[in-house]
């Protein structure tokens, strides 16, 4: 047999990582040294931009507590002063002022003084409930439609239009719904009133149907694209996916939107004020007149006598309708954080 060649029996050379860099070192008094790490100090204005976001989230939180305070403050006489409880009390807002004609009314000007909040709270709660009914379905079923459905050029065109609707001034849309709605509803339904809640409702939900298409429409670009893969690998069809599988991963979302919906309604001012018909009546009728809490602090704080029973009590209003609202806020996150657990977190 041949020699093997020594060459073929020498190991092949294992590489040697290369060193790094050894990090810089000082000298301690007691010989030991010590690893110093460079840091490059991060600009100046960052440091001004932090303490500029700092001090913006502080005031809006500052003024929002003056807000509550202020209110509070003009509507403590309610309960403190005589010269308030010769008019009004806080019981006096809520039951039965008269047993012949109307028991709940407001009439602030009148010889006898009511200031009944049922009347105004029935109106808003009416206004309120068939503006939600009517923006929020659309709403939500435009999102479905651009988000799932439509092609790309279309959801181009449909989502910027939509959203288009949030810059239209409150107050064109009352002069829309004052000449234009009231005549149609009245025709086709035969109204008493010409103004009515109804009206007002449907006009109403113009404003809310770009902010609940938003967050819906959002809340459904968000859903995983492996929960439609697999729907759809399964078998099922594209509309049983979106149905069954992207609306309820996506129901978080659309619930928040609703909410801030509920919120943007009730706390409308112009457009109630010009086709609600403003009259304080005590009836769920959706084709009366109607007045709500707003569109009375509205009209009635600009002529008010400063420090009277009434001026007093336009603030209890707006104190009751801020604890409303953030009761509404309260009860409807609960709802929220409840479908988000039973998703698991989606």
């Amino acid at each position: 047999m041949s020699a093997t060649s020594p060459s073929r029996n020498r190991p092949a050379p294992v590489p040697v990582p290369e060193s790094e860099p050894e990090p810089d070192r000082e000298h301690t008094p007691t010989g030991a040294f010590r690893t110093v790490e460079w840091r490059r100090s991060p600009p100046a204005w960052h440091r001004v931009a932090e303490i500029a976001i700092k001090v913006t989230a502080l005031t809006a939180i500052v003024a929002i507590a003056l807000i509550f305070v202020f209110i509070a403050l003009e509507s403590l006489p309610l309960f403190t002063s005589k010269l308030v409880h010769q008019e009004v009390t806080f019981a006096k807002m809520w039951l039965r002022q008269a047993w012949d004609g109307p028991g709940w009314a407001w009439q602030p000007t009148s010889g006898v003084p009511k200031f009944s909040i049922l009347p105004l709270l029935i109106g808003s709660l009416k206004i309120t409930v068939v503006s939600v009914a009517v923006g929020a379905p659309l709403g939500i079923l435009a999102a479905i439609f651009t988000s799932q459905i439509a092609p790309r050029w279309l959801r181009e065109i449909l989502k910027p239009t939509i959203e288009l609707l949030a810059g239209i001034p409150s107050v064109v849309i009352g002069v829309f719904a004052l000449l234009v709605m009231a005549t149609w509803f009245q025709r086709a339904f035969g109204f008493e009133h010409r103004l009515n809640a109804l009206v007002a409702g449907c006009a109403l939900s113009l404003t809310i149907i770009p902010l609940v298409f938003t967050l819906a429409e959002d809340a459904l670009s968000s859903v995983p694209k492996s929960f439609a893969d697999a729907s759809l690998a399964l078998g099922a069809t594209r509309m049983y996916t979106i149905v069954n599988v992207i609306v309820p991963a996506a129901l978080p979302g659309i619930a928040a939107g609703v909410v801030l919906g509920f919120g943007r309604a009730i706390g409308e001012t112009m457009i109630v004020v010009m086709a609600s018909g403003n009259a304080a009546l005590v009836n769920w009728s959706l084709g009366t007149s109607t007045r709500t809490i707003t569109a009375t602090i509205a009209q009635e704080m600009a002529e008010v006598v400063h420090g009277s029973p009434h001026y007093v009590v336009l603030f209890v209003l707006g104190a009751t309708l801020l604890l409303f609202a953030f009761a509404t806020n309260l009860v409807a996150q609960r709802i929220v954080d409840r479908f988000r657990r039973k998703r698991g977190g989606t």
